[in-house]
């Protein structure tokens, strides 16, 4: 069973650019840089990305959940949104508004697709989204500090992490089957409601309404579901290459032998941060999502 969340994965096209945004930007701190050896290609079955250079970054709070930013050339058909997978990346912040503020200044890497606004039944719960330096989305989101309904824990600084991570696929029941049945981490019911950047990225009625359910987590982070409609494709994806955009989420598990998974990347021991000698290994969900499970324990 997935017990939080680690590491979000982005591809981008210029790693100077994107290191800029989130260090200078949001607060964040580089905690490691370097070249992806052929090794670590190989236990990913990624050979192309052997060689790319890749920065980890961390929020001012010192937390546990890291953000990797991979050089990779563009994908031809990508655009954040418009096909199915992981799709955004939702940060805890203590004021979306100020943040909003900030971006609005002409050399802003950050541009803002939905004004600081209420987000969900909580009205203390508020969210602004911006597309990044490489064009992919964030949510910057402001949890009380008595939380909300499922998320607990409020920022800890003034950019946090990564508390949700949203996936985006055609079957709700496909989605929702992966992760309860396969994973061990039941999705709730299905719901429907308006989300409006995804209304305006594929042009689609302002009444509109989209499937979504959670994937609660813990306190402190949780899964949203989106089903995308049918106007969505699959992920393009270049031969023996990580996806683009939002390439890849990685998970804390307790026991990766615990359930018999199906490994698009057999699980091998990493001595690299933040795995630290932890064993990983990746699987496919069922929107094509590629999702990485890192062992809590260390192997020694």
């Amino acid at each position: 069973m997935i017990t939080a969340i680690l590491m979000v994965t982005l591809v981008v096209a210029d790693l100077g650019a994107a290191e800029r945004a989130y260090a200078e930007w949001l607060g964040y701190q580089v905690t490691d840089r370097g070249i992806i050896s052929t090794q670590q290609a190989a236990d990913w079955n990624v050979s192309a990305v052997a060689g790319s250079r890749f920065v980890l970054l961390q929020s001012a709070s010192g937390a546990d959940v890291h953000l990797r930013l991979i050089e990779r050339p563009p994908t031809e058909g990508f655009a954040a949104m418009r096909t199915h997978g992981w799709n955004s990346n939702e940060i805890l912040v203590e004021d979306p508004a100020a943040l909003e503020r900030k971006f609005s200044t002409p050399d802003s890497p950050f541009r803002v697709i939905g004004p600081t606004a209420t987000l969900g039944s909580n009205s203390s719960v508020i969210a602004m989204q911006a597309l990044g330096p490489a064009g992919e989305l964030n949510y910057f989101t402001r949890i009380p500090p008595e939380g909300g309904t499922f998320i607990k824990t409020p920022a800890q600084s003034f950019v946090d992490r990564s508390f949700i991570v949203v996936l985006g696929g055609p079957s709700m029941q496909a989605m929702r089957d992966f992760y309860g049945a396969v994973l061990g981490n039941p999705a709730t019911p299905p719901y429907r409601s308006i989300v409006s950047v995804l209304q305006e990225t594929l042009d689609l009625p302002k009444d509109t309404q989209t499937a979504l359910a959670l994937v609660p987590i813990s306190p402190a982070f949780l899964i949203e579901l989106d089903e995308y409609p049918p106007i969505t494709t699959p992920r393009p994806r270049r031969a023996d290459d990580l996806p683009p955009g939002m390439a890849m989420v990685s998970f804390t598990v307790e026991d990766l032998d615990a359930r018999p998974l199906d490994w698009h990347a057999a699980p091998a021991v990493r001595r690299e941060a933040p795995y630290n000698g932890r064993r990983a290994g990746i699987v496919l969900g069922a929107a094509g999502e590629w999702i990485e499970l890192v062992e809590r324990r260390i192997d020694k």
